[in-house]
């Protein structure tokens, strides 16, 4: 067993090293801290670095603990999927009105796939154009929530872009009923919290 920590330990960076026998020491086995302290004292890395690490990692886990703390439930989820949903379909159907006034399409099939474009291109601009701007959405800013990134870091546009396509998932609008994390939150790395999140 010692030498299967070792082995583990062996394959862990420095920073990481420092880390387990400082800051997430109690969520180790003791075996394996005497096999983290026996890494860094074989690699001898300097421990004036312990302080500066355990301090960075101390406030990265206390603020993604103040996150977590912070995740809303399905209930506001909810609330917030319905508001956008309304909102989204206003928009959408305002948008339809406008362009039915100028164009006056007679075959049916441009119609439908015109229909589908509008629908789709909609979509994506409203959540996208929203969050990238704002951290949220209609819904968000009426139940006072905002997306961040799992660290409490507001996300980039990327981060946004990904969230946004992956609502096109099938179920994904009914999945934060089932996990806190909806799909869309999981494989973007980000998280609907209570706006007074820092």
């Amino acid at each position: 067993m010692e030498n299967e920590f070792g082995k583990v330990m062996s394959q862990r960076t420095d920073e990481e090293l420092i880390k387990i026998v400082t800051v997430d020491r109690e969520g180790y086995n003791p075996t394996a801290i005497v096999a983290a302290d026996a890494e860094i004292e074989k690699r001898n890395i300097d421990t004036s670095e312990f302080e500066k690490i355990k301090k960075q990692a101390t406030v990265e886990k206390e603020q993604k603990e103040k996150v977590n703390s912070n995740v809303v439930g399905s209930g506001i989820r909810f609330v917030n999927f319905l508001i956008d949903f309304i909102v989204w379909f206003i928009l959408a159907f305002i948008i339809s009105i406008v362009i039915g006034i100028f164009v006056q399409p007679t075959d049916q099939v441009f119609l439908t796939l015109f229909g589908y474009v509008l629908m789709f291109g909609t979509f994506i601009a409203y959540y996208a154009i929203m969050e990238i701007k704002f951290q949220k959405t209609v819904g968000k800013f009426v139940t006072k929530t905002k997306v961040v990134k799992m660290n409490g870091e507001k996300p980039t546009d990327g981060d946004i872009m990904t969230r946004t396509f992956c609502r096109l998932i099938p179920f994904d609008r009914i999945s934060f009923l089932f996990v806190k994390n909806g799909f869309h939150d999981y494989l973007s790395k980000t998280k609907v919290v209570k706006e007074n999140v820092e």
